[in-house]
């Protein structure tokens, strides 16, 4: 269990006691990367060893009590083989509460436990005393393997680099460690292998399972160029990689190094269990005293041992243990949930935030919409060379990674080296300007050619595709018509955020014609074009006026201003630059919209687990409580209150990582 100032953290090098292995976390890494679990194998064992000690003794000491009763099994000889029997579970638990009383933290739960069972032992209610410790110290072990497990979960869901990759140096193939590959170096991939860093298919095509990235298991086919990412798996035939990122750099790591450091940004929910564990404690012990010394003074028949014995009780029933453990673990699920799901959360308080969703605001390009565009008809004026003119535009285009740049090399061709391009300029939201010979050059929307003042005799709103203008030496020269397609999920999202009682809007730089088409396939009532990055931020401004929450789903440099104004930003991971991705509060790693109903569903569900565990907890504690003050109940019932409650309160922590969204 974890106290009121303890996370979740990694152990390595550091031997922890046996029964509190989920105060840090459980799991280590050695230098190769990989976990290696509590529960596996001969761990498990050892992990159990101490109780298994403590139970058989127990056992024995109970059966020699109650059923065989034996006359050298008392005095001395029965005080030793109890205090033997709490030995191998309470040693830790001491060290514990040493170890945090001289840090300062006084009133942890280990100086509870420590209390209660060694106060038991002093009014000779010795086999109450060890099974206390001892269903203590199993609950905590369980409550290890839980952190322990979830850790593992996500982890292996992420960390999918094989450790050395095969490259081809002068035409052989040569194994080396991945995090030596460099970027320009071929790797050679075989059938089934993984692929350990991010690269460019150089073979024509080849099929990848991505389901270590995305949560997706079908197979996704790749073209010469396309991009490939570390985690995947290639398919049935032979693939070459030209690295593009250093291994350190690949979105993989990007993506472990997120969810590792998910549990580091706290949930309110969180926060104030940390901070009503500080308060709680004290007050319980001092309540606890109160319970032993003040029925003195108004209790005629006051026997000592008595309220001693119910304070100890109060004692065992107050611990907080099932709040301050189940509660980040019921978080922790939830990030594991949604990385399973391809979803990554970079802390749990973007969980809770994403929960109170009211208003998706979404771009249109790349993330409704597939961002691969093609020229559909290429419209250039009578008065130029229509072949120059695009060899031009190609040259300019190609300082750009803009996808309708995309499509304009694949129309247009190989760039031509001889044209030499001055004073490169890209004005955001308007598109590219350049000098060729001593005449400028022109290509974007045609908010760039007003900007300039070059008059057109076209009206761009009757276009109802995508339109890139084209202007060279102060001139309209004609424009180039693109399309872009739906994503295949886009209506489906749509219709689950409305069912979660979400508002969708629309939001693109595209001109509003296109946004309106696109929006009205989907059914989306709001929806606005020809907007500049300024102008997304006023619309997202316009919604947190209201006082409502805001969600930004985008994909493009331009979108990250509005990505970190919003709620919760949202970034598409595949095609998404790597600023939005790195000002994204979430990340959508397969790009699929319907993702975004997900991650929204997954908060609500790991905030309703986590509502649970509590109202269980304070329930189920405030009722023992009473009971305990009054001398109705006993330490076994003090041990369900504590750990009983706990390990329910795990139970439906960790559901959230079974439930299917």
């Amino acid at each position: 269990m974890i106290h009121q100032d303890k996370e979740i953290k990694n152990t390595k090098n550091k031997a922890k006691p046996s029964c509190c292995c989920s105060h840090d976390e459980p799991a280590h890494s050695d230098n190769d990367g990989h976990d290696h679990e509590h529960g596996a194998g001969g761990s498990l064992f050892k992990m159990f060893l101490p109780s298994i000690i403590s139970f058989v003794l127990l056992l024995i000491g109970i059966v020699l009590d109650n059923y065989f009763p034996q006359s050298w099994f008392s005095g001395y000889v029965r005080i030793a083989w109890y205090a033997i029997a709490y030995l191998p579970v309470g040693l830790p638990v001491l060290r514990e509460a040493y170890e945090s009383i001289v840090k300062g933290d006084v009133f942890s739960e280990f100086f509870l436990m420590c209390i209660a069972t060694i106060g038991a032992f002093a009014i000779g209610e010795y086999p109450e005393g060890v099974a206390v410790m001892l269903f203590y110290t199993i609950g905590e072990t369980f409550q290890g393997m839980a952190v322990s497990k979830a850790k593992s979960n996500i982890k292996s869901l992420l960390d999918q680099r094989p450790d050395e990759v095969t490259i081809l140096e002068n035409n052989i193939a040569v194994k080396i460690k991945a995090k030596d590959a460099e970027i320009g170096d071929i790797i050679q991939l075989k059938a089934g292998e993984k692929l350990g860093l991010d690269g460019e298919l150089l073979s024509d095509s080849a099929s990848f399972n991505t389901a270590a990235l995305t949560g997706e298991s079908k197979p996704d086919t790749k073209k010469k160029g396309d991009t490939v990412l570390a985690g995947m798996i290639n398919g049935n035939t032979i693939a070459q990689v030209k690295v593009t990122t250093a291994y350190n750099d690949s979105k993989l790591s990007k993506i472990l190094e997120l969810v590792q450091n998910a549990t580091a940004k706290k949930a309110p929910a969180e926060l104030f269990i940390r901070k009503f564990a500080k308060i709680y404690t004290p007050i319980v012990v001092y309540l606890a005293i109160a319970i032993c010394l003040l029925p003195m003074l108004f209790v005629d028949d006051y026997v000592f041992s008595d309220w001693l014995y119910r304070a100890l009780v109060f004692l065992v029933i107050s611990c907080p243990c099932a709040l301050v453990i189940s509660i980040p673990l019921g978080y922790f699920g939830g990030i594991g949930a949604a990385s399973k799901n391809g979803i990554l959360f970079k802390g749990s308080n973007f969980l809770d935030s994403i929960s109170k969703i009211q208003n998706v605001v979404m771009d249109k390009t790349g993330t409704m919409t597939e961002g691969v565009f093609k020229v559909q008809e290429v419209i250039i004026k009578p008065d130029f060379d229509k072949e120059e003119i695009l060899k031009l535009v190609n040259v300019l285009e190609g300082k750009s990674t803009h996808p309708v740049a995309t499509a304009i090399h694949n129309h247009v061709g190989i760039i031509d080296s001889s044209i030499e391009l001055n004073n490169v300029e890209e004005i955001s939201g308007h598109g590219l300007k350049a000098e060729i010979n001593g005449k400028e050059l022109y290509v974007g929307n045609f908010k760039l050619l007003d900007k300039f003042d070059i008059s057109y005799d076209i009206d761009p709103g009757s276009v109802v595709y995508t339109t890139i203008a084209i202007a060279y030496d102060k001139k309209f020269a004609g424009y180039l018509t693109i399309a872009d397609e739906i994503k295949a999920d886009a209506q489906e999202t749509v219709s689950k955020l409305k069912s979660l009682g979400v508002k969708v809007t629309m939001l693109s730089g595209d001109k509003t014609n296109v946004v309106q088409f696109v929006a009205d396939k989907l059914k989306i009532s709001n929806a606005f074009g020809d907007l500049l990055p300024e102008d997304k931020v006023n619309k997202v401004n316009e919604i947190k006026a209201k006082n409502e929450t805001v969600a930004f789903v985008g994909d493009g440099v331009n979108d990250a201003p509005v990505i970190a104004l919003s709620t919760v930003g949202i970034a598409m991971g595949g095609l998404g630059s790597d600023a939005a991705i790195e000002t994204a509060d979430v990340v959508i790693q397969d790009d699929k919209p319907s993702k975004i109903a997900m991650a929204i569903n997954i908060g609500k569900q790991t905030k309703k687990i986590v509502w649970q565990n509590i109202t269980l907890a304070f329930v189920v504690k405030a009722f023992v409580l009473i009971l305990g003050a009054g001398g109705l109940a006993t330490m076994w019932e003090a041990v369900f209150a504590d750990v009983g409650v706990a390990l329910l309160a795990i139970l439906n922590a960790v559901r959230i990582q079974k439930m299917k969204f």
